[in-house]
């Protein structure tokens, strides 16, 4: 970390709520085209959401107008090796866009769910339509983080900005910052996004996350397109704020976010481990608790293995440093060895200093300072 201590990395306020070091992680399931435009399933969706113990459902507000041109020249043409070679651009958004006459409606269904709902705008037409709707926060996605007019507009709202950094390079991430700052806004954050769908835990290096969090002074997070739970909890023990993964009723059914996005009973499983894991981060604390205090006792110290007779030197053979703790500390097993023993003492005696001749010995007093 740098000189900056955690504590002064500014939180971000959603719906009252302070998100940033220190605080519960705000975990944001994203409903993406798993909707399959069908409205009645995008209200199962978000009651399904609720359930897993997730904050937020965020949805994204497009045309495929308002992110692409209608052509199939080669530009707008998908290849490359993705889940949806051989579609124009146009096709896809036109396949996977949410109609925005139904935003009103399901974000009723998740107020009256308790999530938070927000979305993300890919134009100035989204932006002035979620504003109307006074939603709490606007994402940034990954692609659209070049987008500099689109971030500006954003960021004369006012409104805290959670946004990806998919594919971006450092200088990239610092322009959107600068750029989200001077033009207003006070509350950003930054997600790490790997933009591979699904992507492997290899290619996450969620270390950089740490590292965003340190040069740019803002709360991070994750936004992730593995499968599976096990890269969310690691980043939330690195210090996630946010972890937004894709959500989907069942990834047997078709849709373009499908295949990359957790089940129901996963993310819940998801939000769960997320959880045990911020109980379990706790802080650096060596006082030992009354449940393992009463476990003290059965830790070793030395007893008197044999029987020996008065005046019989203490040797390896009579005297073994076991469990419990109810004799001498096993530090002073050197200096014991060759002295003389008080009295008779029978086996299985816990040894004390009464029981050696000449009581407690300079060299275990010495011993013990420097324990």
């Amino acid at each position: 970390m740098s000189h900056h201590s955690a504590s002064q990395v500014p939180r971000i306020r959603i719906n009252g709520r302070e998100y940033g070091p220190g605080q519960p992680c705000y975990v944001v399931a994203e409903m993406s085209a798993n909707h399959r435009q069908d409205f009645d399933e995008a209200v199962r969706i978000i009651r399904a959401i609720r359930e897993t113990g997730a904050d937020a459902v965020k949805i994204q507000t497009y045309t495929a107008d308002t992110l692409t041109l209608k052509s199939a020249s080669r530009y707008f043409r998908i290849a490359g090796g993705t889940l949806w070679d051989g579609k124009t651009l146009h096709d896809l958004y036109q396949e996977a866009y949410l109609p925005w006459d139904w935003t009103p409606k399901l974000q009723a269904v998740a107020q009256e769910e308790g999530l938070d709902f927000f979305s993300t705008p890919f134009d100035f037409t989204a932006v002035d339509f979620l504003e109307k709707l006074k939603v709490p926060v606007h994402k940034v996605a990954s692609f659209e983080l070049v987008d500099i007019p689109l971030i500006q507009r954003i960021a004369a709202t006012g409104k805290p900005i959670i946004a990806s950094t998919g594919m971006a390079t450092v200088a990239e991430i610092g322009e959107a910052v600068r750029a989200a700052r001077q033009a207003g806004a006070r509350q950003l954050a930054l997600l790490k996004c790997t933009s591979a769908y699904p992507a492997q835990p290899g290619q996450m290096n969620l270390r950089t996350m740490v590292d965003m969090a340190t040069r740019f002074q803002v709360p991070v997070g994750l936004s992730d397109h593995t499968l599976g739970i096990a890269v969310p909890v690691a980043a939330v023990a690195l210090g996630a704020c946010i972890v937004e993964k894709h959500f989907t009723l069942s990834r047997s059914l078709p849709g373009p976010d499908s295949a990359f996005s957790l089940e129901p009973l996963e993310f819940k499983a998801m939000v769960e481990a997320i959880r045990v894991a911020e109980q379990a981060l706790g802080k650096a604390d060596y006082t030992i608790s009354a449940r393992e205090a009463k476990s003290r006792v059965f830790r070793r110290s030395l007893f008197v293995s044999q029987p020996v007779r008065k005046g019989e030197k203490f040797t390896a053979a009579n005297v073994q440093s076991v469990r419990p703790a109810h004799g001498l500390h096993p530090r002073y097993y050197r200096v014991v060895l060759g002295k003389r023993a008080a009295r008779n003492i029978p086996a299985a005696t816990p040894l004390s200093w009464k029981l050696v001749a000449g009581g407690m010995p300079k060299a275990a007093a010495r011993a013990k300072e420097r324990a």
